[in-house]
């Protein structure tokens, strides 16, 4: 293969407008749909001299239209993110505009910000949203540099007067810290001494999430939301490339 495109395509037809999922479950179905289907973009044979991605898109979600009013929020899901550049929601789940309510934060921490913008959502966008996703990765800077300061709690010194970068890492710790007592619950206490612990308490703690583990929950309400809480996150069985 040589090229692919992703293309976002304007129709007049409506009928081309894709529907709004009408419950969790099928908003979860397309997120995953979505993202298998940009995760093989490049899992086609060589011989395959290009690939097109086509996302459907309604200008009136941009506001571009003449005779377009301000559109108005109509997002299907909420998505707690990583602030890393690598990790752009949109692409990765095949979404448009107005597709998706994106908060992003360095570790996907659910801070006092975070949680405020997640209910805000709930509670004023609650006639399209229908799931709330916490999006972790592999590589986090904010959780690799808590692994760091956990090996070696000297490192900690330099952030001690820098605030707000000092809240971002204290929440990522909480994760390190659940990570470890895991490790050592399923391997025994000289998993601490093994090489490639460093490794293995990154990989973990980016399976546990900040966002996954804080003590604040969202639960169900009326509109069908899937409940966030500190329980086994869910694979959603398709690799983020």
């Amino acid at each position: 293969m040589k090229t692919f495109d992703i293309t976002y395509r304007y129709s007049s037809d409506d009928v081309a407008i894709r529907p709004t999922p009408p419950d969790s479950h099928a908003a979860l179905l397309r997120l995953e749909q979505g993202n298998k289907s940009f995760a093989t973009l490049l899992d086609h044979d060589e011989e395959t001299s290009a690939v097109q991605q086509i996302i459907p898109v309604d200008l009136r979600d941009l506001g571009l239209l003449a005779d377009s009013a301000v559109p108005k929020q109509r997002p299907f899901a909420a998505v707690l993110g990583c602030s890393d550049a690598r990790v752009p929601v949109e692409l990765i789940f095949n979404e448009g505009p107005n597709d998706l309510f994106v908060v992003r934060v360095a570790g996907n921490g659910l801070g006092i910000e975070v949680l405020g913008s997640l209910k805000y959502a709930v509670e004023n966008l609650g006639g399209s949203l229908k799931l709330i996703v916490v999006l972790g990765h592999s590589g986090c800077g904010a959780l690799t540099t808590a692994v760091d300061v956990f090996l070696n709690p000297r490192e900690y010194l330099p952030l001690a007067t820098k605030r707000s970068l000092r809240s971002i890492l204290d929440g990522a710790l909480v994760v390190v810290q659940t990570s470890e007592r895991k490790l050592v619950a399923a391997f025994g206490p000289t998993v601490v001494h093994r090489p490639g612990y460093r490794c293995h308490q990154r990989r973990a703690g980016g399976l546990l999430d900040p966002g996954r583990t804080e003590d604040q929950r969202l639960h169900r309400d009326r509109s069908g939301l899937r409940r966030l809480s500190s329980g086994e996150p869910r694979d959603m069985g398709s690799p983020i490339r």
